[in-house]
């Protein structure tokens, strides 16, 4: 569990993320890649300054996640992503008035419980795992 500041770091930057880029692409309106180089127009998109700022902050959200993966169990630290979505239809729905229905509370509940459950494993094997000590592993486990 003394990650989980980490982690929550990544899931913040992820949807923070994704939020920069709905605001740089509502920015620039319909795409169309008509009469135009697709090149240049995908060079277009991506250096407007919303876009470019996501892709940017995408870049820290991964570099977060990668420290995180390097530290806990990928299926410990993995599934707390889920929570971005939460973030993302939350400030979505102040920001730019996204529809938040019944069925989509629902769904954020049901990934808050999930995610609540995973962190309650996460406990006990961060105790087991502290508690073993490079003079403790036998050869056995090391050819695991």
């Amino acid at each position: 569990m003394k990650y989980i500041i980490f982690i929550l770091f990544t899931v913040m930057t992820n949807a923070a993320a994704q939020l920069m880029l709905k605001q740089g692409m509502m920015s620039m309106g319909p795409i169309s890649f008509e009469g135009v180089n697709p090149l240049v127009k995908l060079l277009q998109i991506v250096f407007s300054p919303w876009v470019f700022l996501g892709l940017c902050t995408f870049v820290i959200s991964m570099a977060s996640h990668l420290y995180v993966l390097s530290k806990v169990e990928l299926s410990f630290a993995y599934p707390f992503l889920s929570l971005a979505y939460v973030a993302v239809a939350i400030f979505a729905y102040f920001v730019f008035r996204e529809d938040l229905n019944g069925w989509r509370i629902a769904g954020i509940a049901c990934i808050c419980v999930g995610t609540v459950l995973i962190a309650q494993s996460g406990r006990g094997h961060e105790e087991q795992t502290a508690s073993i000590t490079p003079d403790k592993i036998g050869t056995s486990e090391i050819v695991r």
